[in-house]
């Protein structure tokens, strides 16, 4: 069980990437990267929507969901901005060029977000040794996009 938590987001990696690519040909099919970012995120809602009322899952009441503070309301709000720019960047500079510049910001955040214990990650402190690693795939992200 301890191994599917670094298979799955490995998978997880995995499915972006494709996800990139299969969201790249929507948009040139629809010729709008809105719509495409529009319909991925459609079709996303229904399936979700079709598990969880098929498993039966606890659905929370209006009132909590009124309770809840809006910002944890912005995942929905950050996926979409996520799909757009994935969409519109992909052609442009590829896939690869892509996602070692979203690596790179992703670790940069979570390096801050963990030394600061923000969105209820673990707190965990910034050290040498991480800011290097994070320097080094800055640096890999560079190399990946220089021609």
């Amino acid at each position: 069980m301890k191994y599917l938590f670094f298979i799955l987001p490995f998978l997880a990696g995995i499915t972006i990437t494709t996800q990139a690519g299969v969201n790249s040909q929507l948009r040139f099919a629809v010729n709008n990267q809105w719509v495409a970012a529009f319909i991925s995120f459609l079709v996303g809602t229904v399936l979700l929507g079709a598990f969880v009322l098929a498993t039966r899952q606890n659905i929370p009441s209006a009132a909590t969901l009124r309770n809840i503070e809006l910002y944890k309301y912005a995942g929905g709000l950050l996926g979409a901005f996520f799909v757009t720019v994935i969409i519109f960047s992909v052609p442009k500079i590829g896939s690869a060029n892509v996602f070692a510049l979203v690596i790179a910001g992703q670790l940069f955040i979570a390096l801050l977000y963990d030394h600061l214990g923000l969105f209820g990650f673990r707190q965990s402190g910034i050290s040498w040794v991480k800011i290097a690693g994070v320097f080094l795939m800055i640096a890999g992200a560079y190399l990946i996009n220089k021609k």
